[in-house]
């Protein structure tokens, strides 16, 4: 893409306000679990690495992560973003009068990079589906890395601090990165709420039919759930074993079931299980369809063959 200089290498963007809740966030930290060191990273990780390798930079690079939009940022340079996830509404409005110059910014942001003049405010509406939208820079968002890892990790407080009104983020430079050369990507948009499992570890904990019970009907989201893990109210999972098991590892997606009979898909913040036994474990794909589940929404479950 051509027709706007790159902007020079000392580039900051200023957080007007973040919306109910914003991260940086990369690929994480994996490789650590065994010293207690969640994976984290962005909940969504497709959609970070869309936004990525749309505005030309590797996918792994650091960006902004929103719960339900309402973020307000401003650019006092210019800058090739791209915005993917939960499609927001976007406007942006100059910072001065004579700053910002008049533009429209593309309609929920879906999956299109996109020039941000210098002194423009880039306004994040409330996305129609969906509850992670995803920003991403030319450069990357270049906060001081922890451990490896430049992600906000909301369990165990590594890396930076949520974003909120003043905090400043610098973008790293474009030397060596790819040429912008996607147009568009087509937007995601909803996907079906329809969780693959596949069983256990821990499934011989549970009464007969546990499984199938699960997977019978439909779970409702609660409004508990965050980065930690989706917290479902639904029909409760009997359990054939009492007490606890020893904390052990274990993946993102993997479904816990406390004494409540209620499972807990873990995401990407997740502890070790902490005593509680894990019947099923969600395929790897159907991560970023957990990742988008807002409080409300109702979930199924899916038992997973593999050929």
């Amino acid at each position: 893409m051509s027709g706007t200089p790159e902007p020079g290498p000392s580039r900051v963007i200023e957080v007007l306000a973040p919306g109910p809740y914003a991260t940086v966030q990369d690929l994480g930290r994996p490789g650590l679990a065994h010293l207690g060191v969640p994976g984290s990273g962005a909940a969504d990780a497709d959609a970070l690495r869309l936004a990525n390798r749309l505005v030309g930079n590797p996918e792994g690079l650091a960006g902004i992560e929103l719960t339900f939009g309402g973020a307000r940022l401003a650019f006092r340079a210019g800058a090739w973003v791209a915005v993917t996830g939960a499609g927001c509404p976007l406007s942006a409005v100059p910072l001065t009068a004579s700053g910002g110059g008049r533009w429209r910014a593309p309609a929920a942001g879906g999956g299109v990079p996109f020039w941000v003049p210098a002194g423009t405010e880039l306004r994040f509406g409330t996305p129609a589906w969906g509850l992670r939208s995803y920003l991403a820079v030319r450069g990357g968002v270049a906060v001081e890395p922890v451990l490896g890892s430049r992600s906000t990790d909301s369990l165990s407080g590594l890396g930076p601090e949520p974003l909120r009104a003043g905090t400043l983020l610098p973008v790293g430079p474009l030397t060596g990165l790819e040429p912008i050369v996607a147009d568009v990507a087509p937007p995601r948009g909803p996907r079906p709420a329809v969780l693959r499992v596949l069983p256990g570890p821990r499934d011989d904990w549970f009464a007969p039919g546990a499984l199938a019970e699960l997977c019978a009907e439909p779970y409702t989201v609660s409004q508990d759930s965050n980065r930690v893990g989706v917290r479902l109210g639904g029909r409760e999972l009997a359990r054939a074993r009492e007490g606890e098991l020893p904390s052990e590892g274990m993946v993102a997606g993997a479904l816990q079931v406390p004494p409540s009979g209620q499972p807990i898909v873990f995401l990407a913040d997740h502890p070790p299980t902490g005593g509680y036994p894990v019947i099923a474990v969600l395929v790897t794909a159907d991560l970023p369809v957990a990742a988008q589940l807002r409080p409300g929404d109702r979930v199924r479950f899916t038992t997973h063959r593999v050929a």
